[in-house]
């Protein structure tokens, strides 16, 4: 069965960094796109960053343009997001997804446990 396991979460001052790592199993990753999601506490589960299975499209929310990057090493079954300038407003659990790139990402209804961040001072 599909395993996503996440990690790299942790309290961190404004403006600090990040980097979150995901290990997936139970399919084969190379052939699948995979992304981030975040979930604040009283939002809605929103789509961060996601990347298609050749690394040669990715996308990302609005509010994480410049500041956040999506990578993958399919060799180790890994997605990253790599989070930079951290703010307040990026506290929320991250959860991993994997899913279909068509004119855009498409998620399944796979999940993580998530990791939480936590940006305060």
């Amino acid at each position: 069965q599909v395993v996503l396991v996440e990690s790299g979460g942790a309290l961190v001052q404004p403006g600090g960094s990040l980097r979150l790592s995901c290990v997936a199993s139970g399919f084969t990753f190379s052939d699948y796109s995979m992304a981030w999601y975040r979930r604040a506490p009283g939002k809605e589960r929103e789509l961060v960053a996601a990347i298609n299975s050749a690394s040669s499209k990715t996308n990302y929310a609005d509010s994480v343009k410049g500041r956040f990057t999506i990578s993958r090493d399919n060799a180790k079954n890994t997605v990253y997001l790599q989070i930079n300038t951290l703010k307040p407003a990026d506290t929320a659990v991250y959860y991993c997804n994997v899913g279909g790139w068509y004119s855009d990402y498409v998620g399944y209804d796979f999940w993580g446990q998530g990791t939480q961040v936590t940006v305060s001072s």
